[in-house]
């Protein structure tokens, strides 16, 4: 079984509104994320809410992805990446890996993910998207990494492990992977084509 996870519980203070429900190409970024996670080769979607889950969630009609809300997500990633692998570990114990997505990067399509996927058969226990002279998300981890991705705390995200095994990763070049959404300014250059 492989489960994809969507990360999206953070507060988005630097944009200063729900990054997840910005409008993009006719539907909201986390509506992006969630489309192309559903048409990729997964088995089980989840979406990880936290701060601003009230006005998130009613945007989600898709009765295809499991929605967790994460009341620890002041703690920072960490907290998203345990309780979305906590979940997919109770509802199947026999998870033989995890792809780990952010709903700020908009092209990060379903090609990009099946291209991960497809990418696990090289025998690397990580697989990652290549961008900006870097590796990151989305990104795979074999059951070897889930203990590790477990025990993260806090801001640390799944870019530890990546650069501690680094010669485990396999890397999926992504260039369009660099473009993410923090700010309005990265909105707005998104919005004109801006690369």
């Amino acid at each position: 079984m492989r489960g994809l996870i969507i990360l999206a519980a953070g507060s988005s203070s630097r944009l200063g509104k729900p990054k997840q429900n910005l409008i993009f190409q006719g539907s909201t970024l986390l509506q992006r994320s969630i489309k192309a996670a559903l048409n990729a080769d997964c088995d089980e979607v989840i979406v990880i809410l936290g701060a601003n889950s009230e006005i998130i969630k009613p945007t989600l009609n898709d009765k295809n992805i499991r929605i967790i809300n994460n009341a620890d997500w002041q703690e920072g990633m960490a907290s998203s990446i345990r309780h979305g692998l906590n979940y997919l570990l109770r509802i199947n114990p026999q998870l033989q890996s995890v792809i780990l997505m952010l709903c700020d990067q908009p092209f990060a399509d379903v090609s990009i993910i099946n291209q991960l996927i497809k990418a696990s058969a090289t025998g690397k226990s990580m697989v990652a998207s290549a961008y900006n002279g870097t590796v990151g998300p989305p990104a795979l981890f074999d059951k070897t990494h889930f203990d590790e991705l477990l025990a993260l705390q806090g801001n640390e995200g799944a870019k530890k492990l990546l650069l501690k095994y680094a010669a485990d990763v396999y890397q999926v070049p992504f260039p369009l992977g660099t473009i993410d959404i923090d700010t309005i300014g990265d909105f707005e250059r998104l919005e004109v084509g801006g690369k």
